[in-house]
């Protein structure tokens, strides 16, 4: 064997060497079931992850219908949501709560399937479908366990979830008025007293609804000014009926007054 040739083959055969003796293939090739059991806690209560969820992958369906199987689905969706795959630890926890229905570990898993659900609501620029569901799992839990110790963190994340939901349709509303499509801007405006009426800028969108529905006024052929105007007029008196320490008070009556003048000017144009 030539020198040159032992130096290409020495990192495979130290691998192979390395890979036979490494305890962990040993034991996911074995055909031992209660071996890999034991050893996946063993891995698992060690911290790693990894090696315990792929011996457990394993064990899945040889398990199911033993006294084993309940522990196992636990620590398989636990060992997911530790190596922050979000998606397969809620499938996990929600299978755990399926398949156990009545177990002291139900509530937890099912608080722990709309967690894992939340890890994965992406930032607000981003389509909020994960969020939505996360809520929405999130409230079947208060639902289902009003008095759980997990309530009011499924409440605060819910609340979580409700600000980020906001701050994407106000950020959707401000780019209407930003480019000026004042129409879109005064209903996406009105969409967010709606779907949010206790939000804490809630008179902040009512007077952006002022404002827009003047500029849209404004912008209008003549025909539909006077009416349009109108508009802007009565969202103003709404502003100051049902928010009357505003600080935006004070620029929608401003604004309020221009639309009243130009009414009058249109008025006097007619007669």
């Amino acid at each position: 064997m030539s020198k040159k040739f032992f130096l290409l083959v020495l990192p495979a055969l130290l691998l192979l060497i390395l890979t036979g003796c490494n305890p962990y293939e040993k034991v996911l090739k074995s055909n031992d079931m209660n071996l890999k059991l034991t050893r996946a806690n063993e891995y698992f209560d060690a911290k790693k992850y990894q090696q315990a969820n792929e011996l457990y992958q394993q064990m899945i369906p040889v398990f199911k219908g033993t006294k084993s199987f309940e522990p196992l689905v636990l620590r398989y969706a636990w060992s997911f949501y530790n190596m922050k795959d979000y998606l397969s630890a809620s499938y996990w926890f929600k299978n755990f709560v399926d398949y156990f229905p009545t177990s002291k570990e139900a509530e937890e898993a099912e608080f722990m399937h709309a967690l894992a659900l939340f890890k994965e609501s992406p930032k607000t620029s981003l389509e909020q479908t994960n969020t939505i569901k996360a809520m929405e799992a999130l409230q079947a839990f208060v639902n289902k366990y009003p008095t759980s110790k997990r309530a009011s963190e499924a409440n605060a994340y819910m609340d979580e979830g409700r600000a980020k939901l906001e701050k994407k349709d106000g950020d959707a509303a401000n780019l209407y008025f930003k480019i000026s499509q004042y129409r879109a801007a005064s209903v996406a405006y009105r969409s967010l007293l709606r779907n949010y009426p206790e939000s804490e800028r809630a008179d902040f969108y009512q007077y952006m609804i002022v404002r827009s529905l003047y500029l849209y006024a404004r912008e209008s052929i003549t025909e539909k000014q006077e009416e349009r105007y109108a508009n802007a007029v009565s969202a103003y008196r709404e502003l100051a009926d049902l928010y009357p320490q505003s600080v935006y008070l004070a620029d929608a009556q401003r604004i309020s007054r221009l639309s009243d003048a130009s009414i009058n000017d249109l008025r006097k144009q007619k007669s």
